[in-house]
């Protein structure tokens, strides 16, 4: 294998989301170098900043029916009852509902938890907080998916900004089925994203531990596993 192979296969691809971001760095830091050069160091681990958050590495996907996937890369933030968003149209019933906190060194490409059909697309304007405070669901700006299951049970995922980020991204459209997995949605820079889950669904994570998108399990819909009792640091 050559070199510029192995290069290529150490370092994970770029989501288009960031070509612009990446080049604007660059170019920055190419002027602001030219007339003071220490900075260009500092604009330079600056570009390969931007280039690892927009990084799209390849994941492996666990396609058992029931397991809930990770939606995001992060920190589980908090795995508790909650009512979903109103504009979701998920009624007024508490639900489990699993956080994913990113922070700015996190993949920030999002993953379709389960496999469903996309049947409401829900943006709503909000403030910027902290996205690990439990009142960001409410107040922050959010985008939500309400995913229908084959089996006619409905998955919900918002993605929430936060102190950093204000772009959410989706790339869904309302009617598409998706596969557990698939991309759907990208948050600029820093964020949460929450699964809001069906009665009878058992958590498979603790708060504190880390999720990967697309490969860790953060739930059963079936709640045929035990809920793990002891918290991660």
């Amino acid at each position: 294998m050559s070199i510029l192979a192995s290069v290529r296969n150490a370092v994970p691809p770029i989501h288009p989301e960031g070509h612009r971001f990446i080049a604007i760095f660059a170019v920055v830091t190419v002027l602001v170098g030219w007339f003071v050069a220490p900075l260009f160091w500092i604009g330079l681990a600056l570009t390969i900043w931007c280039a690892l958050f927009f990084r799209d590495p390849a994941r492996v996907t666990p396609v058992t029916p029931t397991l809930v996937i990770s939606p995001a890369d992060g920190r589980i933030s908090s795995v508790a009852m909650a009512v979903p968003p109103r504009e979701l149209g998920l009624g007024d019933v508490p639900r489990l509902r699993i956080c994913v906190f990113m922070n700015v060194f996190d993949v920030h490409v999002n993953r379709m938890p389960v496999t469903g059909r996309i049947s409401r697309i829900a943006y709503r304007a909000g403030k910027f907080l902290n996205a690990e405070l439990d009142k960001a669901s409410e107040d922050n700006e959010r985008n939500g998916l309400v995913i229908d299951r084959a089996d006619g049970r409905q998955v919900a995922v918002v993605q929430i900004a936060g102190l950093i980020a204000r772009r959410i991204l989706s790339f869904a459209r309302e009617g598409e089925e998706l596969v557990v997995g698939d991309r759907f949605g990208l948050i600029r820079f820093g964020s949460r994203v929450d699964v809001y889950l069906p009665a009878g669904a058992t958590a498979l994570v603790a708060e504190g531990a880390r999720a990967v998108a697309g490969e860790t399990v953060l739930a059963d819909l079936d709640g045929e596993r035990p809920t793990p009792i002891v918290r991660i640091a």
